[in-house]
C-alpha cells in the first residue's frame, strides 16, 4: 500500500508539472519563471518549438508543401526583447510564390495572479518585398514586458515542393522543447545532410494516404436540348505510403556567437533534406542535384548564367576601345577589372545569377551576379583564360554537401599565360587582384568552365596583410603625452581602411577615431593613396592626450605601447568547437620612439621576449631598449595562416594572454636627485 501511495504520488507530481504545449495553455510557473533553468545568463528561451512540413495533394496543381509552425518564447528581461518581432521570409519566383495563413499571435502577462492575453492585430503585420526573390512579414508582439510569453502559429503553403528548407535544431538562445516533423510521400526521394555537434537522428515511421479523384460528367436525358439533365459521378483513389521523420529534442543548449567565426551556421545542429530523384506512378525516375558535377552542370546551363558569359555585343565596341591596343594579358585584365568597377556599381544584392546584366551595363549598377559574369565574359572577350567561381559568403556559410543553395556570390578567375592565377570582384571598387572582399573569403569557390566543367580553388590569401606603424612621442613632467603617428597599410587591411575612410563623413571618422582611443585628440589628419590602388595607403596624424602616465612620489609608471596596445583577449570560452578564422594572415609592427621627461632617469623596463605559436601559426616579438632620455619600443604580431583549427584553441589562448601581458608591463621612470 505504501509503495503504492509513493508510485501515486510521483504520477501526481509529474503530471502537475508536465509541460502543455496546446496553443494558448500558457501556465502561471511559466509567467513566474525568472531565470532560464538551462542558462542563468540567457535573456529568453524557447519554451517549445515545433515544426511541421509535410505535402498535401491539390487538384489541377498536384502535391504541394506545406509547414506548420508553433513557437513559445520566454523573455527574461529587456535585452530578449528582440525576439518579441518575428521576421518570415517568403519566395516567389517563376512557379509562383509562398504564402502564409493562419497566423495567430498573443503576448501573455500575468497581473494580480492572472494570465493575461493579448492579440496580435492585423495591424501589426507588415509585408514587404525583400528582394527580387522573396517577400518579407514581420510582425512585433505587443505589451512586451520582461517576464512575457509570447507565443505565435502560422502556416506556409509552398508550390516550391522541391525545396526543403533547412531543419535547425539549434539557435542563440535555449531550446526547453523541440518537436520537428517532415513527411515524404512515396514519389519522393530525399538524402539528408547533418551538421552541428549535437547528436540529432529522427525516429522514422510510415503511415498510409490516399489521393481520391472525383470526375463530374452531365448529360441530357432523353436526347435534344429539351431532356432532362442528369449528372455523373466516377471516382478513383491511389493509395501510397507516407514516410514520417521525427526529431523530439529536450533542453538544447544556446549556440552563441564568438569572436573569428566565419558563419556560427557551419556549426549549428541542422539536417538539411535535399531532393534526389522522383518517381511518380507511370512515369520515369526524374533526378535532381546530387553531386558537384550535377550542381555546376545545372549552374552552368542556365540561362542567366552560361548564356550570359556569352553575349559581347552590348559591350563589344567599348572594350575594343578599351584594350584594342594593348598586348599584354595583364595589362589587359586591369584594365578590364578597373573599368568594370568605375561603370557598373554593386547594389548590394548577392547572387551568382545574373539579373540582366546588358540592363546593369547601360544603368550602372548590378548584383553580384550582373557585375562579375559580365567582367568575365568581358575577359574572355579580351582572349584572356577567365572563368566564373562560385562563391558561398561568409555569412552564408560553407558548402559542405552539393547543392545549388550551397552558394550565393560569384567572383571572377584569370589564369594568365605565365600560369599566375588571379581571383577578382568588381562589385568592390577598392578591390585590387587577389585582394577579395572579405565577404568572399570563405573556404573554396568553385571554379565553372566552359562547357559545365569545373575546378576548386582555394579563397583565402597567402600574402600576408601588414600595418606598420611608427610613433614618436614625448612626455611631459605631468604625464601628458604628445606626439606623431605614421602607418602604412598593405592588401587586405588598406581595403578595409579604404572602404570605412573613403565612404564615410571625415568628420564622423575623427571623432570615431579619437573616441577608439579613449578622447585622444588629432590634429593635421592625413592620409594619402586613398584612391590610388596600386600603392599602401599611408594615414598620419598628430596627437595629444592628459594623464597618460602614473605619477606616485618621485616615479613615473606607463606602457611603452599606451593606446595602441592590445588590452583584452577576444578567446574567452575554457574550449572550442570551431575554427578560428582571422579571414587572412597578417602582421603588426609597432616602432615607438618616446622621449621622457628631463630630470628623469630610466629605472627599468620590460624584459625582451619571443612568442611562437606551433607549426608556424604565428609569432609575437617584444623588445625595450633605453638609454638616456630616450626609449625605443619595437614589437610585432603576426598571424600566418587565415584559418587556424580548434585544436590549437588553448593554446592560442594562452599566446593571446601571454602577449597582452607583455604589452601591459611597465616602464619606470624616477626621478634624479640632485
Amino acid at each position: 500500500m505504501r509503495v503504492l501511495l509513493i508510485v501515486f504520488v510521483l504520477c501526481f507530481t509529474n503530471l502537475i508539472f508536465s509541460q502543455d504545449y496546446k496553443f494558448g495553455k500558457v501556465s502561471k510557473e511559466e509567467l513566474k519563471e525568472t531565470v532560464c533553468s538551462l542558462d542563468s545568463t540567457a535573456n529568453a528561451a524557447y519554451l517549445y518549438k515545433y515544426r511541421r512540413s509535410y505535402y498535401v495533394y491539390i487538384k489541377d496543381e498536384g502535391f504541394v508543401l506545406k509547414t506548420d509552425i508553433h513557437e513559445r518564447i520566454k523573455i527574461y528581461n529587456q535585452d530578449g526583447f528582440d525576439y518579441a518581432t518575428k521576421q518570415i521570409r517568403l519566395y516567389q519566383g517563376g512557379s509562383g510564390e509562398e504564402k502564409i495563413s493562419n497566423l495567430k499571435a498573443y503576448t501573455y502577462n500575468i497581473e494580480k495572479n492572472k494570465v493575461l492575453a493579448e492579440k496580435l492585430s492585423k495591424d501589426g503585420i507588415f509585408k514587404s518585398e525583400a528582394s527580387k526573390y522573396s517577400n518579407k512579414v514581420k510582425f512585433t508582439m505587443p505589451n512586451i514586458k520582461p517576464g512575457s510569453v509570447i507565443e505565435y502559429k502560422y502556416q506556409i503553403t509552398s508550390p516550391y515542393w522541391s525545396n526543403v528548407d533547412e531543419f535547425i535544431f539549434q539557435y542563440d538562445i535555449p531550446i526547453k522543447k523541440l518537436e520537428a516533423e517532415f513527411d515524404v510521400p512515396e514519389y519522393y526521394n530525399f538524402k539528408v545532410n547533418t551538421k552541428g555537434f549535437l547528436s540529432v537522428a529522427p525516429t522514422v515511421e510510415s503511415k498510409t494516404d490516399v489521393i481520391r479523384f472525383v470526375d463530374k460528367a452531365r448529360s441530357l436525358a432523353g436526347g435534344g436540348y429539351n431532356g432532362a439533365v442528369t449528372t455523373s459521378f466516377n471516382s478513383s483513389e491511389i493509395t501510397y505510403y507516407t514516410q514520417i521523420n521525427k526529431y523530439n529534442l529536450t533542453d538544447i543548449p544556446a549556440l552563441k556567437e564568438e569572436p573569428f567565426v566565419n558563419s556560427i551556421n557551419n556549426y549549428r545542429a541542422s539536417a538539411k533534406y535535399e531532393l534526389s530523384y522522383t518517381k511518380f506512378p507511370n512515369s520515369t525516375v526524374k533526378t535532381y542535384s546530387t553531386t558537384w558535377e550535377d550542381v555546376v552542370d545545372r549552374v552552368y546551363k542556365s540561362s542567366s548564367f552560361g548564356d550570359e558569359l556569352k553575349r559581347t555585343g552590348y559591350f563589344q565596341n567599348d572594350i575594343d576601345a578599351l584594350v584594342g591596343s594593348v598586348s599584354g594579358a595583364e595589362e589587359k585584365m586591369m584594365m578590364i577589372f578597373d573599368y568594370v568597377k568605375s561603370q557598373v556599381k554593386w547594389n548590394g544584392y548577392y547572387g551568382f545569377y545574373a539579373d540582366d546584366v546588358k540592363k546593369a551595363y547601360k544603368n550602372h549598377a548590378g548584383s553580384s551576379g550582373d557585375i562579375n559574369l559580365m567582367l568575365t565574359a568581358m575577359l574572355r572577350y579580351a582572349g584572356l583564360n577567365a572563368n566564373p567561381v562560385l562563391v558561398s559568403t561568409r555569412t552564408h556559410g560553407v558548402p559542405l554537401f552539393p547543392t545549388r543553395e550551397g552558394y550565393n556570390y560569384v567572383v571572377s578567375w584569370v589564369k594568365l599565360p605565365d600560369g599566375t592565377e588571379v581571383l577578382l570582384d568588381g562589385t568592390d571598387k577598392y578591390s585590387v587582384p587577389n585582394i577579395l572582399p572579405l565577404r568572399a573569403l570563405n573556404w573554396q569557390g568553385r571554379i565553372v568552365a566552359e562547357n559545365g566543367g569545373y575546378g576548386v580553388i582555394d579563397l583565402y590569401p597567402k600574402s600576408l596583410s601588414e600595418n606598420n606603424v611608427i610613433m614618436m612621442a614625448k612626455i611631459d613632467e605631468e604625464g601628458a603625452l604628445e606626439g606623431s603617428y605614421r602607418s602604412i597599410k598593405t592588401n587586405h587591411r588598406a581595403l578595409s581602411f579604404r572602404n570605412s575612410y573613403n565612404e564615410a563623413d571625415k568628420d564622423d571618422y575623427l571623432e570615431k577615431l579619437e573616441n577608439r582611443y579613449n578622447g585622444i585628440e588629432i590634429s593635421d589628419y592625413n592620409v594619402k593613396n586613398d584612391t590610388d590602388l596600386s600603392k599602401p595607403i599611408q594615414e598620419s596624424y598628430k596627437f595629444n592626450k592628459e594623464s597618460q602616465v602614473d605619477i606616485i612620489g618621485d616615479k613615473m609608471y606607463f606602457s611603452p605601447l599606451f593606446h595602441l596596445r592590445t588590452k583584452e583577449n577576444p578567446f574567452k570560452l575554457e574550449k572550442r568547437e570551431f575554427p578560428v578564422d582571422f579571414g587572412y594572415p597578417s602582421v603588426t609592427s609597432y616602432r615607438v620612439i618616446l622621449n621622457i621627461p628631463e630630470g628623469y632617469k630610466i629605472e627599468s623596463t620590460p624584459e625582451s621576449v619571443a612568442l611562437a605559436l606551433p607549426d608556424n601559426l604565428g609569432s609575437f616579438s617584444y623588445m625595450v631598449k633605453g638609454s638616456g632620455r630616450n626609449i625605443q619600443i619595437m614589437v610585432e604580431t603576426q598571424i600566418n595562416e587565415s584559418i587556424i583549427s580548434p585544436i590549437y584553441y588553448e593554446v592560442l589562448k594562452e599566446y593571446f594572454n601571454s602577449f597582452i601581458q607583455k604589452e601591459a608591463e611597465q616602464v619606470v621612470l624616477n626621478k634624479k636627485q640632485i
